[in-house]
């Protein structure tokens, strides 16, 4: 991986992560775009890891607040909304990793996020705040989460179409979908962590690393604030269309032969 292709995977990462349309996918079709299939669980462990760096930036004031206060009600909220996830992820993690490689189902996989963001729209308007979110909520949204396990499956859509349909408003929707995000990055990065030690990590130098995982973080933070502004503004359609798009463009490479 030369440095231009870890900007660019670093870009994708960065505001893919946040913005509904799914990183894993994205990164999966930039992976094969540039032959770096071979380097996929290590490179994308360092790509998470940037935009952990963006997540704990961008909510540092809840990091402290939960590190003085453990057992406070948004730690209970993040930990009820995890389990799901982990749960899901570690009952099927084998055969998920396998679909994450083969990209097999990926198309469809667009077309169901698109479909989620096209519904959450026809909803009528939620007006709950954080300070109402009750642990249902919470568990709901993180049993959409747990979805995100399938690789093109937006885990930022599917939080914040969940946490609409509980009828949090939309500001509060994208801003508890992106909190919620930081316990799952950060346990996808510990467990992938083990690739540090594996063939993969010599096929990738240190500076494209360092560039991939800096420019994560960079505009992963751009793409949290943006988000969150525009979430609580503008429809999900745009990004229902784009990803609707794209899942057809895949799915017919795949039915000729040409992905």
């Amino acid at each position: 991986m030369n440095t231009i292709q870890a900007f660019i995977l670093g870009l994708l990462q960065g505001i893919t992560e946040f913005l509904p349309i799914s990183s894993t996918g994205h990164l999966y079709l930039g992976r094969h775009l540039f032959g770096l299939d071979e380097a996929g669980l290590f490179l994308d462990t360092m790509l998470h890891f940037g935009t952990l760096i963006a997540i704990l930036v961008f909510y540092k004031e809840e990091i402290l607040m939960i590190l003085r206060r453990p057992f406070c009600r948004l730690s209970l909220l993040l930990i009820v909304g995890t389990i799901p996830a982990v749960v899901f992820g570690l009952l099927f993690k084998d055969f998920f990793d396998t679909l994450s490689k083969s990209g097999v189902t990926i198309g469809w996989e667009f077309l169901i996020t698109g479909g989620m963001m096209w519904f959450a729209e026809t909803l009528k308007p939620g007006r709950k705040k954080m300070n109402e979110l009750t642990v249902t909520d919470a568990l709901f949204i993180g049993c959409f989460q747990a979805s995100a396990i399938f690789p093109a499956i937006s885990r930022s859509g599917s939080t914040i179409v969940a946490s609409l349909i509980r009828k949090l408003d939309r500001e509060t929707a994208a801003y508890f979908s992106f909190l919620l995000s930081t316990p799952a990055i950060a346990g996808a990065v510990a467990l992938q962590c083990k690739d540090l030690f594996e063939g993969t990590a010599q096929q990738i130098s240190l500076p494209s690393l360092l560039i991939a995982t800096l420019t994560s973080a960079f505009f992963g933070y751009l793409a949290i604030r943006w988000m969150i502004g525009f979430v609580k503004k503008q429809s999900l359609k745009l990004f229902a269309v784009y990803v609707w798009a794209l899942g057809i463009i895949i799915l017919v490479a795949q039915w000729t032969g040409r992905f």
